[in-house]
């Protein structure tokens, strides 16, 4: 074949309409698997490229995802929670394994995110990251979702919030982390975190943290904390205040949390886990080198990366998406020990 190949040339060698290549092509589930196969593998064979101008021109596609990241303070400049950043790495590899360009940016309360990206084609879909306040933007989710916005939400679930989120079981990642404390024979517990409606994820991994202390009399109390280090040593210092003592272990919701919280009982001189275990939420790479190493409940930012990416796919092309919740895995270091009190 000497002229350059088209995707008519596929078509006659693979015996099917050209439409049928064009979706193939894009890995549209509307194409069985096997037709999808042989399409892809005729057209590596005669190094078919794309023209993705032509087709996003016809198709009125940009084959550009905008990703809107919230604000998150940090002590450093990137104003990115560390957990953020490993999904941010797999959300670019989704992306660039559909073929789609990724388009990274903070929200803005300010702009109309509809006009911004999906009426000016600068992109086909928007994926919103973050744990910030959802209140301040739930505003712009039902503002969306009267415009038909192609929008996948990482977090949790919310009745009352429209459009779709993945997010991971935090429920059962509180539970998880809780009973692996329980069954070291610890008795007393600070859950910090806040647990108020403006943060949804903390609230289901206190409510899995209460589920698993359930009828076992253990005492417990709570600190409210953001997903900052700061929050969480100024919520170990007001421990360390308290009347009633030290807990035997404290359960954060974030990782992040629990390394301002191990820097606060370190500097009172409180040995982590000989006085207090401390356990954590997130797996960021962090979580690994604090002294002692955090044990903490692994969210897979890779498995969430290819699905949000994979739901917003379907839905730009009208396919009905839903909610998902993916398996969180415990991970087990140093900051909690075996000696039962």
């Amino acid at each position: 074949m000497k002229h350059k190949p088209t995707s008519f040339d596929i078509a006659h060698l693979a015996g099917v309409s050209q439409s049928t290549v064009s979706r193939a092509l894009n890995d549209s589930p509307l194409v069985n698997i096997s037709t999808r196969q042989k399409v892809q593998e005729i057209a590596r064979e005669l190094n078919y490229q794309v023209d993705k101008n032509a087709s996003n021109l016809r198709r009125q596609r940009s084959s550009t995802i905008a990703l809107l990241l919230f604000e998150d303070p940090t002590s450093d400049d990137s104003l990115v929670n560390p957990f953020f950043l490993a999904m941010l790495g797999s959300i670019t590899k989704a992306c660039a394994a559909k073929g789609y360009d990724l388009l990274v940016s903070f929200q803005n309360l300010d702009n109309n995110w509809q006009a911004e990206y999906e009426d000016s084609h600068k992109a086909d879909g928007l994926i919103l990251l973050g744990y910030g306040d959802y209140r301040a933007y739930a505003g712009k989710l039902s503002q969306l979702h009267q415009h038909d916005t192609h929008v996948m939400r990482w977090g949790a679930p919310v009745a009352q919030w429209p459009g779709i989120s993945i997010g991971c079981d935090n429920f059962s990642g509180g539970q998880s982390v809780t009973r692996h404390l329980l069954s070291h024979g610890y008795q007393s517990y600070a859950f910090i975190g806040d647990i108020g409606d403006k943060a949804p994820e903390f609230q289901s991994r206190y409510e899995g943290f209460l589920n698993a202390l359930g009828n076992t009399k253990c005492r417990h109390q709570q600190y409210d904390a953001i997903s900052s280090e700061e929050a969480g040593h100024l919520a170990a210092s007001h421990l360390l205040e308290a009347p009633a003592g030290l807990p035997d272990a404290i359960v954060c919701a974030a990782d992040i949390i629990a390394v301002g919280v191990l820097q606060q009982l370190k500097e009172a001189g409180v040995r982590v886990p000989e006085d207090i275990a401390v356990v954590g939420f997130d797996n960021i790479q962090l979580a690994a080198f604090t002294t002692p190493g955090l044990t903490t409940v692994q969210q897979n930012t890779a498995q969430a990366g290819e699905k949000l990416v994979e739901n917003l796919l379907l839905a730009i092309e009208g396919h009905p998406t839903d909610d998902h919740l993916l398996a969180t895995n415990l991970v087990v270091r140093q900051s909690c020990g075996c000696r039962a009190k």
